[in-house]
């Protein structure tokens, strides 16, 4: 005789969303999202550099003037 079979274990709720499957339309808009997001991002950190080079370019003026 062979001992009963134990009954798989309940699956845990680990808070995680189920999948849903996206259409190739909803694919393409949320990468034309991110990367939105992304070109914003790059724009502001280039426009620190920017203003940081500005200083920097104001300090060799007052430096060379000496």
């Amino acid at each position: 005789m062979t001992p009963p079979k134990a009954a798989p274990p309940a699956p845990e709720t680990t808070g995680r969303r189920a999948w849903v499957k996206k259409t190739p339309v909803e694919v393409v808009l949320e990468q034309i999202g991110k990367q939105e997001t992304k070109v914003a991002e790059m724009r502001e950190a280039l426009a620190h550099e920017e203003r940081e080079l500005a200083k920097l370019q104001q300090a060799r003026k007052v430096l060379e003037a000496q």
